[in-house]
């Protein structure tokens, strides 16, 4: 039975604050303790944020799908495993709930609520990195939801973990997570000016996995059973 729209939301706010929180936190948490290693600071920060995606999906999977990311949503709502006049809702839960989370983090550093970042992550190439990261991330969202669903926690913990360290942006891979980023004047943080391509090419490499993916497993299920497209009533 699924659940109603408006638990759904909440749970979708809290999965993606949990997620802001552990990516900025763990970055702020890094940064101070690498003692000016940033191979070493970014290593703490995607354990952190692999370990995390995996706890968070197990937990809201059940409830909402645990999309956290407005490019899951809508690629959920393309394959039909997601109301289209659900998707709005859902992507402002999880902005909403990714600005909260950089503003928890900032809290639990004694930190000023908001500080605009001013890392410059522009370019082709940055921009190559998110299309390749995102298209990767729903590729094995796609891939692993509809032949082993109980996968998928697993995978996309894995799989972020990896891409952080093969893609030059470091995977943000998540509008929402893009945007709360720009609050954060630390070391998981990104320019302002920088966001609004990175969604761009977020939302182009997650749509262009989806549709890919609609001909390469045309052999399994047209949904998932299970975590990411929560059964329909």
């Amino acid at each position: 039975m699924k659940s109603r729209l408006g638990t759904r939301m909440v749970a979708e706010f809290l999965g993606t604050a949990f997620l802001v929180a552990t990516v900025v936190g763990s970055g702020i948490m890094a940064e101070r303790l690498a003692a000016g290693n940033a191979a070493l600071a970014l290593l703490a920060n995607t354990i952190a944020t692999g370990a995390a995606l995996v706890a968070l999906i197990l937990t809201f999977g059940p409830i909402s799908g645990a999309h956290l990311n407005p490019v899951v949503s809508v690629a959920d709502a393309m394959e039909g495993g997601l109301a289209w006049s659900e998707t709005l809702p859902y992507i402002a839960a999880q902005i909403f709930g990714g600005i909260c989370g950089t503003t928890v983090a900032h809290a639990m550093f004694g930190l000023p609520l908001v500080s605009v970042s001013r890392h410059i992550r522009g370019g082709p190439a940055q921009l190559l990195s998110e299309f390749i990261a995102t298209f990767g991330l729903l590729a094995v969202i796609w891939g692993c939801s509809r032949s082993r669903p109980s996968t998928v926690p697993f995978a996309v913990g894995s799989y972020i973990t990896a891409a952080y360290w093969f893609t030059a942006s470091t995977s943000f891979a998540n509008p929402a997570v893009t945007i709360a980023r720009c609050l954060s004047n630390t070391f998981a943080g990104i320019r302002p000016d920088d966001v609004p391509l990175f969604v761009v090419a977020q939302f182009a490499g997650g749509i262009a996995a989806t549709i890919l993916f609609r001909w390469l497993a045309h052999g399994l299920p047209s949904r998932a059973k299970d975590v990411v497209v929560p059964p329909r009533a």
